[in-house]
């Protein structure tokens, strides 16, 4: 498997090897879909909260007498039958949403969105993107230069000061090292450049 290794103006200036088992598999739709799905599970917090029977603020004595209303009888006005009442299966913060994805479904899921992103032209490789100064404009120019300014996600081996601080005001432009690469990210991202030295850890990783 050969990707293209683009040089500072954007352009292929040659090919450079990657693993099949990372960057040359078939596409599963449906694990993919799966492995977004629980990764945004996952991530969700449970932030709502409603009373029960016990925790209403309603008064305890019997809203009428046992009979001769023609009613329903009733004990007390916070009753989940009744408006105002408290709920029968309340949510509550502690709600749990996440969902199990084992590491052999993980790992194939990810192999299969960057195989994906290499066939549809999304993924390319570059030698290294170093900063010798910690400026936003100078890594805009950066990616203005070689075409990928508008949405790139920067997988990149190490991540110095350098390159952290110019990154992490720009709107689209996300940078992480590949323990830190995640399905939601490589799907939204328009292009995602991987360096040269993070292809071997992605191939330790998902391989």
């Amino acid at each position: 498997m050969q990707l293209e290794l683009l040089n500072e103006q954007g352009q292929a200036a040659s090919k450079v090897e990657a693993p099949e088992t990372v960057f040359g598999r078939e596409f599963n739709e449906d694990l993919v879909h799966q492995l977004v799905t629980a990764y945004r599970a996952n991530a969700r917090q449970g932030t709502r909260a409603q009373k029960d029977r016990e925790q209403v603020r309603h008064t305890t004595a019997k809203p009428f007498k046992q009979k001769g209303t023609g009613r329903a009888r009733a004990g007390m006005s916070s009753s989940p039958l009744w408006r105002g009442g408290g709920r029968i299966f309340p949510n509550l913060p502690e709600e749990n949403f996440s969902q199990k994805i084992n590491k052999k479904m993980y790992r194939a899921g990810m192999a299969s969105i960057l195989s994906q992103l290499a066939r549809e032209g999304r993924l390319a490789v570059v030698e290294s993107l170093t900063l010798d100064t910690p400026k936003t404009k100078v890594l805009a120019d950066k990616f203005k230069a070689m075409n990928v300014s508008s949405s790139v996600m920067v997988i990149a081996e190490e991540i110095d000061e350098n390159l952290y601080l110019a990154s992490r005001n720009l709107k689209n432009v996300f940078v992480v090292e590949p323990r830190y690469a995640d399905p939601v990210s490589l799907v939204h991202y328009k292009k995602v450049l991987v360096t040269k030295g993070a292809i071997d850890k992605l191939k330790e990783m998902f391989a």
